[in-house]
């Protein structure tokens, strides 16, 4: 009945009413457009247009459907429009090989259009599995309307029924996007999520890496690796593969050329991650350098992702700086 009271308000234009409306409803949204788009940032944008149609085309929603359903129709409609055109967002993976070395003062590639993490606190175990990184990574290699299918059906459960009305399209062409989208994620998602193991040995992990790191332990570092250990960092290109090409970028850049690190520990992407802030020395001030995101296997650490750069940092609610 509340519900009914609010709907009819902002229907006679009571903006308060229509964010109560939506204000549940809010999150789940939010994680929906990045799973769509591949960035928080981007994410901000859409659900924000999203709900300003909303509020625009509220005369139009007749309670055919439920109010979640028909926003979801709003948001996915919105997130469409805005990949239209757009290169996708990258992971280092996608661009070329790994490298054998440690790249000294490597350049970031503003050009390409990269992934960004994102924050995975308060979100339920289901919701923490819906952004994890590989997954995430592996629809931004889907056309618009395959992406939106296969999230729509199989993560958030509407039929194909209910989907076909939300795109404007027939029930086989959504069955037929699902199944091309399906092949293509199962081709590049392995396996389970990043915590394998449990999410206390993973933090653990996490915890341990970073304390290796701080404290200039090359051993105890690479002790905690696997023999086939990736490392990227957005917006670098480059990224190593195996533990020889790890080891030696660790001991040549982060371990040699970084004099004093920090960290946090967060989560994002339903991974174990630390916020790393790096300092001229001990008892300089530590800036925000990246959001890592560590995978798990075998009770060790199998893929590190660092996304480097302070304006991830906001988004998770920590400082861009340490005293």
């Amino acid at each position: 009945m509340t519900e009914n009271t609010d709907l009819a308000r902002a229907r006679a234009g009571d903006d308060a009413a229509f964010t109560r409306l939506v204000q549940p409803l809010r999150r789940e949204l939010h994680a929906h457009c990045y799973r769509m788009l591949g960035s928080a940032h981007d994410a901000d944008d859409a659900v924000q247009e999203a709900l300003l149609r909303a509020w625009r085309g509220l005369a139009r929603f007749e309670g055919r459907s439920t109010l979640r359903s028909w926003l979801y129709t709003v948001a996915t409609r919105t997130c469409l429009d805005l990949v239209k055109g757009r290169e996708r967002r990258a992971m280092p993976v996608d661009l070329g090989p790994s490298s054998e070395h440690a790249v000294l003062d490597a350049a970031p590639v503003t050009e390409q259009r990269w992934l960004g993490p994102y924050p995975d606190v308060g979100l339920s175990y289901e919701q923490r599995e819906a952004v994890e990184l590989a997954f995430v990574a592996a629809l931004q290699h889907l056309p618009g309307n395959q992406r939106a299918a296969l999230l729509l059906f199989d993560v958030l459960g509407f039929s194909a029924a209910e989907i076909a009305a939300m795109m404007d399209a027939s029930t086989a062409s959504v069955n037929s996007a699902l199944a091309r989208a399906r092949r293509v994620v199962a081709e590049r998602v392995p396996g389970p999520g990043g915590q394998a193991g449990g999410d206390a040995r993973a933090r653990q992990l996490a915890t341990g890496f970073a304390t290796a790191l701080e404290r200039g332990d090359a051993d105890a570092l690479v002790a905690l690796l696997t023999a086939d250990v990736t490392w990227s960092m957005p917006p670098l290109s480059q990224w190593y593969g195996g533990l020889p090409a790890v080891t030696d970028f660790a001991v040549e850049v982060p371990l040699t050329r970084c004099p004093s690190w920090r960290h946090l520990p967060t989560s994002a992407n339903g991974r174990p991650a630390v916020a790393f802030y790096l300092g001229e020395s001990a008892g300089a001030v530590h800036g925000a350098w990246s959001i890592t995101l560590f995978g798990i296997r075998d009770d060790r650490i199998a893929e590190i992702t660092s996304f480097l750069g302070a304006d991830h940092f906001p988004a998770f609610d920590l400082p861009v700086e340490l005293p």
